[in-house]
Formats: C-alpha cells, sequence, structure tokens
C-alpha cells in the first residue's frame, strides 16, 4: 500500500506539472525548441499558464552540462530584469501598508545620494525616468565584470560619486538598473527587512513559491540551480555566472512552475488585492504628459492585435520572459541558461501556437518580419550614394552606412547589420534580435545624401522613431592621433584609461575593454561597440579629456592627466 500511495503521489505531480495537451499542439510547441532539445547543449524550460493552471510544461536542453542534468519545470534559474516585478510589487505592498509614498523623494530614503537639483521620487524610479546612471554600466566602465565579487556598498559607492544624471527627473525614459536596485535598498530602509526576507514572507511563502529567492550571498547553495553559459569562440560552450551581490533589479532564482503560481496571483490576488494588481499595471507618464509603455516593471503592449503584459531578463548567461496575454487568462514562462537564447522570441512563437487563431494575420500587425522576406534587387550606384556616416542629433548616436558584396550595410555600436531592401526607399536590418528596426530614407532637403528614418520595435513594445542626418566622416591621419595618446581618468568611476595609438589606429587599454581599435565617426568622436568617446579641447585645440556615452551612462568625464 505504502508504494501504491508513493506512484500514486509521483503521478499525480508529473500531472500537476504537465497535463495532458493535444499530441498535434505539444509537438508543435516542441519544434519551437528544437535546438535546444539535446544532452550536449544548454537550453530553456517552458511554461504555459492557461485559466490558472499548468497548460504544458517542459525542460529543454541540459541545467548542468558538468554533471549531465537535464533542464525541467523545478529547475531554477536566474531570471534577470523578470526579477524587477517582484521589487515593484514589495514597494506597492509596503505603500498600501502606509511605510512610504510613491512620491517620496528617493533621498528621503536614500540621504546618501547626490541631489542634482530636482526631485527624483519613488515613482521616476519604478518607470526609468529618474534620469540616473545605470549602476551596472558605470562598474563596467570602472572595469568590473560580472564574474567578479561586487556588494551592495559597491553600487552605492560608485553612484555617490555621480556628479550629474542622464537627464532631469521625468523628461525621458530610459531603461536603468539603478532605480530597481535603490527600490530594493528602498524596501530594506522601510521595512526593517531585506528586500530577500521582505519578498520570502510577504511574496514568496504565501503563494507558496517554495524555490523562489532573491540570491543576495554569491555564495548560497541553490537546490536545482540551473548554471548559465555562453557559447565559446573556439566552439562549444563556456560557463557564463556571475558573483554579483546587488538585488532589487535582478537575482531571483525561479522555476516555471513557481512563475505559474505567481502568475495566477494576478488574476485572482492572494498575496496584494485587485487595487494593487491594477497600479502595478498604470504606466509611466513623462513631464510632457507624454505617456509611456512601461508600468511598473511590467511592459503594457500588444502582439498581433492582442493585449499583452510582459517582462524580459538578461543577466550573465541567463536570458528570461514572463509573457502574458490578460484577456485570455493564458501566459508564457521561458527561462533559458543560454546567453545567445531569445526567449523573448520563443515565448511569442509559443502563443502563436495556442493563439494563433485569435491573432490578427502577421503580414498586417507586424510587416517588418514578412515584408523582408523577398529582398528586392537594387543598383549598386544607388546603394554606394547612401555611403557614409549619419547621426542623431537628439542622442549623438551614429550610424555608418558601407556596401560590401553589392549589399548595404549598417554599422551600429560596432555591430554590423545587412541590409534587406523592402521597396525603394525601406530596408530591413538582418540578424537583429529582440524585435525588428527598419531604415526608411527621407527627402535630402538639398544634402549629397538622404536623412534616414529609423523604426526600432521591440517585441511587445511601442516603435521609437529617430531621425539621422548625414554628417562628414573623420579620418583622422596617424599624426593626429598620436598627440591623444595618454592617461584619462575619471572621479565618477574611480579608474584611469589609457589611450594608445599604434599602426595608425587608437586603441584603449583598460580591463574588460575590447581590443579592437576606436572607430572614427566624425570629429573629434569615435565609437567601440556602444560605447562613444567624444574628445574634449581647449582654446588652442589641445586634448584636455573625453566625454563617454555608454547607452545607460551619458556625458561621463574622463580628465587628461599629465605626463
Amino acid at each position: 500500500m505504502r508504494l501504491f500511495a508513493l506512484l500514486m503521489l509521483v503521478l499525480t505531480s508529473v500531472a500537476a506539472t504537465s497535463p495532458a495537451a493535444p499530441t498535434e499542439t505539444r509537438a508543435q510547441v516542441d519544434a519551437v525548441f528544437a535546438e535546444y532539445d539535446r544532452s550536449d547543449s544548454p537550453g530553456c524550460s517552458l511554461g504555459v499558464f492557461r485559466d490558472g493552471k499548468i497548460e504544458y510544461a517542459r525542460g529543454y536542453g541540459m541545467a548542468n552540462l558538468e554533471l549531465g542534468v537535464a533542464n525541467s519545470p523545478q529547475t531554477a534559474f536566474d531570471i534577470g530584469s523578470t526579477s524587477k516585478q517582484f521589487t515593484a510589487f514589495s514597494i506597492h505592498l509596503l505603500a498600501r501598508d502606509g511605510k512610504l509614498s510613491l512620491d517620496d523623494d528617493i533621498r528621503k530614503w536614500l540621504p546618501e545620494m547626490p541631489s542634482y537639483g530636482k526631485t527624483i521620487t519613488i515613482r521616476h524610479l519604478i518607470h526609468h525616468t529618474s534620469g540616473l546612471r545605470d549602476y551596472i554600466v558605470a562598474m563596467e566602465l570602472q572595469g568590473v565584470q560580472s564574474e567578479d565579487y561586487t556588494t551592495e556598498q559597491d553600487a552605492l559607492d560608485i553612484l555617490m560619486r555621480q556628479k550629474a544624471a542622464n537627464f532631469a527627473p521625468g523628461e525621458e525614459h530610459l531603461y536603468s538598473n539603478t532605480g530597481y536596485f535603490l527600490l530594493g535598498v528602498i524596501v530594506k530602509r522601510a521595512s526593517g527587512q531585506s528586500l530577500r526576507d521582505f519578498a520570502a514572507e510577504r511574496i514568496f511563502a504565501p503563494l507558496g513559491m517554495r524555490h523562489t529567492q532573491f540570491n543576495d550571498s554569491h555564495t548560497r547553495i541553490i537546490p536545482n540551480r540551473a548554471s548559465g553559459y555562453s557559447k565559446a569562440q573556439t566552439g562549444g560552450f563556456g560557463i557564463d555566472m556571475s558573483d554579483w551581490e546587488q538585488v532589487g533589479d535582478g537575482s531571483v532564482l525561479t522555476s516555471v512552475e513557481d512563475l505559474q503560481r505567481w502568475d495566477q496571483n494576478f488574476y485572482e490576488p492572494r498575496v496584494g488585492d485587485t487595487r494593487l494588481i491594477e497600479a502595478m499595471q498604470v504606466p509611466g507618464v513623462l513631464n510632457s504628459s507624454k505617456k509611456i509603455s512601461y508600468a511598473s516593471a511590467l511592459m503594457i503592449g500588444d502582439y498581433r492585435g492582442l493585449p499583452t503584459v510582459s517582462h524580459g531578463g538578461s543577466w550573465a548567461g541567463y536570458r528570461a520572459q514572463l509573457l502574458r496575454f490578460p484577456q485570455q487568462h493564458f501566459s508564457v514562462a521561458c527561462l533559458c541558461n543560454l546567453g545567445n537564447a531569445n526567449p523573448s522570441r520563443l515565448a511569442y512563437k509559443v502563443a502563436e501556437v495556442y493563439l494563433g487563431g485569435a491573432m490578427t494575420k502577421e503580414e498586417k500587425a507586424n510587416p517588418h518580419e514578412t515584408a523582408g522576406r523577398v529582398q528586392l534587387a537594387v543598383p549598386s550606384k544607388r546603394l554606394q550614394a547612401l555611403v557614409g556616416t549619419y547621426r542623431d542629433p537628439g542622442s549623438s548616436e551614429m550610424i555608418k552606412l558601407a556596401v560590401w558584396d553589392d549589399k548595404l550595410t549598417a554599422d551600429v555600436d560596432g555591430r554590423n547589420f545587412p541590409l534587406a531592401a523592402l521597396g525603394a526607399n525601406r530596408y530591413r536590418f538582418e540578424g537583429f534580435e529582440g524585435g525588428s528596426r527598419e531604415i526608411e530614407l527621407l527627402p535630402a532637403g538639398g544634402a549629397a545624401r538622404p536623412r534616414l528614418q529609423v523604426v526600432t520595435a521591440y517585441d511587445g513594445e511601442d516603435p521609437e522613431r529617430q531621425t539621422f542626418e548625414p554628417v562628414d566622416p573623420w579620418t583622422p591621419s596617424a599624426a593626429e592621433l598620436a598627440p591623444l595618446a595618454g592617461s584619462y581618468a575619471s572621479d565618477e568611476v574611480g579608474t584611469t584609461w589609457i589611450l594608445a595609438a599604434e599602426g595608425g589606429k587608437l586603441f584603449i587599454r583598460h580591463r574588460g575593454v575590447s581590443k579592437e581599435p576606436l572607430q572614427p565617426m566624425v570629429k573629434d568622436t569615435f565609437t567601440l561597440e556602444g560605447t562613444q568617446l567624444t574628445l574634449q579641447r581647449d582654446a588652442g585645440g589641445g586634448v584636455t579629456g573625453f566625454l563617454v556615452d555608454a547607452g545607460r551612462v551619458k556625458g561621463l568625464v574622463f580628465r587628461r592627466q599629465a605626463s
């Protein structure tokens, strides 16, 4: 009888994690993950949730290649920025408790933070409208790498050194991990508990999420944890793990089975209440009254005609996506332990298997993906007329167009994309991950080259439009580059970079910086893998330093040091 009871318990557990679904449907879903369904590759775990139950759950590939352990619905993954919704939920719980207000000045809770002249509120942190520089990018510029050991205090220290923000609070929306890291610190100071303990007591335990936690210690043993991997340059895979101990912006480890319990709380709150769930979905608003699509760590969007609520995550060798279709009470959780996996794209494909009949036709909803399947031939002479450098005056971002083997290519932040012609004046970026990007040629207005309108649409987000103006390229000689060599220090990140002029090219010598040469763009401006350096000169033309723009960190000052 005891054996029979044990057998029944096992069978019941299996049924709860992967109930019967039509064989054809399961086969279509498995086909989405075919490249990971191997015993010699990392992969993903998938959870499909419908009407409060697990519709289908399965692991693909290996959780640990060294030990030969496969991924499963019980495997725990680091979910990166998908963690942010638990931090936001904790803040909303404290607001409901009367412990804080979303309109509190953050310096009420974080008096050590610099004042930049205008009040930054907790609400600004939630919506990524604070203007605060991203601490992760700042630490990377310092030379810190993801496998290094860093603490909460390390992050606070570098934030306290910042002498300027990216922009005034509420003026723009720019994703910054700083906001959610600081929210985690605010939870600790407002509640008297660490974010790890607060979330465990108020969220994870009440929902029965037994395998979910904020990991604030790099030495902690976590049962069933998948190792993170990335593809090795020499082939195969390499371990890609992190020893950073900051929480709030990331660091939740969970399984797809636990995420189903969290997902159901969205529809039928056991933790919080309906008003709190509604508050979590209120998008941010800029000072201009423009509404953004980012709410409390939830992206409010739509996909092929259906409203969506989602958030992805990326850290070290982990990638994650939790995608909801609220009107259908349908969700997809996709957690991966391979750095080049794209769980957002995988989750949308899975959703199409189940909800395709309710979606609008792909051709109408997402022309970026279908119109480019047939590439149009464009005369080489016409392509050559587009070759050159283009700059967005608002953000100073640059695109360099070139022609290789009679095909137009775009260099953006050191990455080269072939462009597929969609029509006489439209081109699509091939290999653009996480969404789509197109270029449309605008009238030149008397200039030798046309302007470019670049439309970028990430999955589940509103399209972003930028206008790039043609600018004169800069091709400095070896004699012009030689005087730039020397040491440059930044008080804000507490480090020194060496610029070296070698073989007619300029290099940065610093830990964590690529060994590739800096690419001249326009006069006094170089780029390297998403980082832009703009030289600063004195009245006599001598170089006194440079400014660094690195996406989520703008205007970082490096000053030239005496020889």
